[in-house]
């Protein structure tokens, strides 16, 4: 175990080592280059930055879809066994157990695109070509009925891809407004002028009578 011990230490020693104020500093590697850089990052955000010129139909969609993507999530985006749904669950959100697909609850196309060209397929991830991306994601659309059978998503048109769940999600405002609140010093004494009991436990009995 000692052994085993010491090389962990030392691989961790030479990963420290590797990084970049080292590696300069010891004359090893370079400073990566703007463009590359840029070409890992490929974020696509929500008003379409980033997102590359290419095109993709439903109908290729369809095969690359089965035969790529239905060993996981069936060959209607329906889900196989415990691998994610894409498809379905519209109007469900406010079910006791909703069902979260890309047509009833994602709000941005640009995450499917994002995360199908950049993470699928399972276990060959990155593997997917622009135009086969565009092409899987129009499928995916048209299998929550957000799109016709002829359509073909692009660049050009994708950012009037209405997703239905949209307006289902609120900025996240609470730097601005409820930070500044809690590091407020806490009140200890006089916080109140009166205090006056409003309401009542109802399943416990543990709301004081005593005035």
């Amino acid at each position: 175990m000692s052994k085993f011990r010491d090389l962990v230490i030392a691989a961790g020693g030479l990963a420290v080592l590797a990084l970049p104020a080292h590696a300069e500093k010891l004359g090893l590697g370079r400073a990566a280059l703007p463009e590359e850089i840029a070409a890992w990052t490929v974020e696509v955000f929500p008003d379409g930055t980033n997102l590359p010129e290419g095109s993709g139909s439903v109908a290729d969609g369809e095969e690359l879809f089965s035969e790529k993507c239905a060993i996981c999530h069936g060959e209607f985006a329906e889900g196989v066994d415990n691998w994610p749904k894409l498809a379905g669950g519209d109007g469900t959100l406010a079910d006791k157990d909703p069902l979260k697909t890309v047509g009833s609850y994602w709000p941005y196309l640009s995450t499917v695109w994002d995360y199908a060209h950049r993470s699928m397929p399972f276990g060959n991830a990155g593997t997917l070509t622009v135009d086969e991306t565009y092409a899987i994601v129009a499928y995916i659309i048209y299998s929550n009925d957000l799109v016709d059978d002829d359509f073909v998503l692009s660049k050009e048109n994708f950012l009037s891809v209405e997703m239905p769940n949209a307006g289902g999600f609120i900025v996240d405002d609470r730097p601005e407004t409820e930070y500044p609140e809690f590091s407020k010093p806490a009140c200890m004494e006089n916080c109140k002028e009166t205090v006056e009991i409003t309401k009542r436990a109802t399943v416990l009995d543990v709301t004081p009578d005593v005035e």
